[in-house]
């Protein structure tokens, strides 16, 4: 909801230990301010510079607030505001603290030993009690009104005047500098001083159990600073929730207006200056990019933060330091730009093999990571103990920390041309690029190599702290409450075309969407032969695990077998163009496909898409036509056809046993929408060119088609009827008790569906036997399945559901934990199980 609010958010350190929020200490930086309303700080600045990331201008989606349902408008207006509200009295309190020693070294001032000159004071808490005055008048007005919650409310105009009397902030923002150092100075010279700024008490808010928090001076400084963001943030979200006829509407605009004004023109003044450290000669070294990778050292993973300067790329981590004390950065170690080489593919083969860890482990940890998601959000709504929440969420750290480090697989090398070589893993090659242009580009100026003394060393690891963009480490834990939990379910692409190549190749695209706080590459296009317009016009539907973003990345496809990488992970083909659009949850949400143009060095790629969430896609709908198969009951179609198991399902089956079991992701890598539809069609109207058309198929569609076929049954193959006996039968810890169950609910089904069921498993057994060539271990196809075959019918799934993520895991962890025990299970035979009664039989 308050989208990028994160007051107060923990930040933690490489390690997983909590740290205090990242703040400038003294500089010559000027700290940016970040404008742009839906965009981390990190991206903003860095789409402003590489023309990539889109930031939405600031009236984006704001005139559709009279169009919704102004009820439940209101009832976000509320939410925002009461949110607000709350940081609000948390800012106050600071400011009182910072006010506090401010009267008694007045005091002192004019006597013979002062702890600090007049002057000084003035310069330390200058213009302080002003922005005090403005907050809490304005504070004292807001309050009774939120407390009092009328939909009618107006408030629009506290807002505006807060906004007139920004002035107050660029003065305090011009002198800022100045008083930090002044501050520091007055720290060193004097003993009294420095106990006092070390440790401001700060009021917690009135019905928090915390009565005081200790915060350094210098912290407090920078306060007044963040929270002119988090304002023009709350006009923001207070505009889209307020339907256009409202009397505040127009007001809430002015508002904005002034507050967005207000933040450019600070911006033009500090801009130049915020990325810089001077180094000893005296010429200034900005901070080009920065964010977190995964090192490989010594055979192990570590999460490193890394940072490109203009002439030096660092690789440091967070030490580990006692609560209260200023963070620090430890350099593991750094290459001049002059000496850094990115060894080519072929150079590359005497490097560590790297273990990559089956993607079924990722799989599982996914999916405990969303059960505990849904326990905190149970905790939550049951007002459970915050001690156990903060359980929970330590739990989801620690495993999404482990996601974070094992995931990502693909290489990312540098190279000291004078001794050392260094690698990364990547889960993204979007990502790689980014880095790999961003040095090239600025190695294309006139660098000199160097070598760095330990002061100069020590000077410059010091300035990351202060400087880095990227202040937390990717994981969904990090996240605020309020931010948006990106959509879960499914994103319908259509790649069209693309335009504005120079000249003519072979050229494909890939998709990526975010997924657990990091990049995940999702479907692929075919490669369109030596064409400079390439048309693919191919659909994808890719499955959205709180996603935010979706990734388009161009490549030229490379036949040249010379250049191929002893590394299986590495790709030699040539990006071309890459590009990322946010998934807006209420542009997405439509049920008619969006169109759009995502732009990249001069390429335009066209696609179009839309969302279901994952309730809409559990829905089944079964087919009104009764001469098909897909959408029709499998009985039907096995009398129909005089079959034991569905002509479709043997046909898919034989063909991706002829050719695709070896294909890499066979089942998980989606195939083309457009072949499958036509697949579907051929199948539906019994075509005899079926054979014909299922041999010149691309295999992902023909085993996509497969996949459709058992969701658009009108129920799952393993029958609404028995799925709250699989859900009991896969629970039941004692191994006996469980077999029993569960070979008594196989003889329970329908005997097409049994039979298919058995048939289906065979087929996938083999699949798993090939898991060295095709990476589809058992677990990942049951992952695959599991959900499909069996599913809760719509009125058990209604009783209990509250979040799509919700559903997600504990019911498919389950789902995919039965058909996984079938995989694992011995042959099982369809004559001897109806004979063989087992133990003792009871009606389900």
């Amino acid at each position: 909801l308050l989208a990028d609010f994160n007051y107060g958010a923990e930040d933690y350190d490489a390690e997983g230990n909590e740290e205090p929020k990242a703040l400038p200490e003294g500089s010559e930086t000027m700290p940016y301010i970040d404008e742009s309303p839906t965009m981390s700080p990190q991206l903003s600045a860095r789409g402003q510079e590489s023309g990539d990331g889109v930031s939405p201008t600031p009236t984006d989606g704001l005139s559709t607030g009279g169009e919704r349902d102004a009820g439940k408008g209101l009832e976000m207006r509320k939410l925002v505001l009461s949110g607000f509200l709350a940081s609000e009295e948390i800012y106050i309190n600071q400011l009182e603290a910072l006010l506090l020693p401010m009267k008694p070294l007045k005091a002192t001032a004019t006597t013979s030993q002062p702890v600090l000159t007049l002057q000084q004071i003035e310069t330390i808490f200058y213009k302080i009690q002003d922005i005090y005055e403005i907050h809490k008048e304005f504070y004292d007005n807001l309050c009774p009104k939120v407390q009092q919650w009328d939909s009618n409310i107006t408030m629009g105009h506290l807002f505006q005047k807060l906004a007139s009397q920004l002035g107050v902030y660029k003065a305090f923002v011009d002198n800022y500098k100045i008083a930090l150092e002044t501050a520091e100075k007055c720290s060193q010279s004097n003993y009294q001083f420095q106990k006092i700024s070390e440790e401001l008490k700060v009021k917690g808010p009135k019905d928090s159990k915390e009565s005081h928090t200790s915060v350094t001076m210098e912290a407090l400084l920078y306060k007044p600073i963040d929270r002119v963001t988090r304002s023009t943030l709350v006009l923001h979200d207070l505009l889209k929730h307020t339907p256009s006829d409202h009397p505040d509407y127009p007001l809430l605009q002015d508002a904005l207006r002034i507050s967005q004004n207000f933040l450019s023109s600070i911006n033009e003044d500090i801009d130049p200056r915020r990325t810089a450290v001077t180094t000893p000669k005296g010429e200034t070294r900005q901070l080009i990019k920065d964010g977190f990778l995964v090192e490989l050292s010594e055979g192990s993973r570590k999460l490193r933060h890394v940072f490109l300067f203009t002439d030096v790329l660092l690789c440091a981590k967070l030490k580990k330091t006692a609560v209260g004390k200023h963070q620090q950065y430890d350099c593991k170690w750094y290459v001049p730009l002059a000496d850094l080489v990115f060894p080519s593919p072929e150079e590359s083969e005497h490097c560590p093999q790297v273990h990559v860890i089956p993607d079924h482990e990722l799989e599982d940890m996914k999916m405990k990571i969303s059960a505990i998601k849904s326990e905190v959000q149970k905790e939550k709504a049951n007002k459970g103990q915050s001690r156990a929440i903060e359980r929970l969420k330590k739990k989801m750290f620690e495993n999404e920390f482990w996601l974070l480090l094992n995931s990502p697989a693909i290489p990312f090398r540098i190279h000291n041309r004078n001794g050392k070589s260094y690698l990364f893993l990547l889960s993204s090659d979007y990502e790689r690029s980014e880095w790999r242009e961003a040095i090239q580009k600025l190695q294309k100026k006139d660098l000199q190599a160097f070598v760095l003394s330990s002061v100069e060393l020590q000077v410059l690891t010091g300035s990351c702290f202060k400087l880095r963009t990227v202040h937390n480490i990717p994981v969904t834990s990090n996240k605020d409450d309020d931010e948006s939990p990106g959509l879960y379910g499914f994103l319908h692409v259509i790649v069209h075309s693309a335009k504005g190549f120079k000249q003519s190749a072979n050229l494909y695209c890939t998709l990526e969407v975010d997924s657990f706080g990091y990049f995940v590459s999702k479907a692929k296009t075919r490669v369109f032969r030596d064409t400079t317009e390439p048309q693919w016009n191919e659909e994808f539907e890719i499955e959205l695990e709180g996603s935010q973003s979706l990734r388009i990345l161009c490549y030229e496809k490379c036949y040249d077998k010379t250049k191929l990488n002893k590394d299986n992970n590495e790709i030699v083909d040539k990006i071309m163009g890459k590009g990322q659009i946010q998934l807006d949850p209420q542009a997405v949400q439509t049920k008619n496909w969006h169109m759009d143009v995502i732009e990249m060095n001069g390429i335009k790629v066209e696609f179009s898409m839309k969302f279901t969430s994952r309730d809409m896609s559990l829905k089944r709908t079964p087919s009104k036509k009764q001469t098909g198969v897909f959408g029709v009951k499998i009985s039907v179609v096995t009398k129909r056809e005089r079959s034991k198991v569905p002509y479709i399902v043997r046909q898919c089956i034989e063909e991706v046993e002829k050719r695709g079991i070896e294909e890499v992701g066979i089942y998980r890598i989606s195939g083309v929408a457009t072949d499958i539809q036509a697949l579907k069609a051929v199948f539906d109207a019994n075509n005899k060119d079926i054979l014909v058309m299922l041999s010149d198929m691309d295999i992902n569609a023909i085993a996509g088609t497969l996949k459709l076929y058992f969701r658009e049954l009108p129920e799952p193959l393993l029958t609404d009827r028995l799925y709250p006996a699989f859900m009991e039968g896969i629970a039941l810890s004692d191994p006996a008790a469980k077999e029993n169950c569960m070979m008594h609910l196989l003889r329970s089904l329908p005997d097409p569906n049994l039979i298919t069921f058995l048939f289906l498993l065979e087929h996938l057994k083999r699949v798993a036997e090939k898991e060295p060539i095709n990476k589809m271990s058992l677990h990942n196809l049951a992952t695959v399945f599991g959900p499909t075959l069996l599913r809760p019918s719509e009125g058990e799934s209604k009783g209990h559901l509250t979040l799509a993520s919700d559903i997600w895991s504990h019911d498919v962890m389950a789902q995919v934990q039965v058909l996984l025990y079938y995989l694992q299970h011995p042959p099982i035979s369809f004559t001897e199980l109806k004979r063989n009664t087992l133990y003792f039989s009871t009606d389900v």
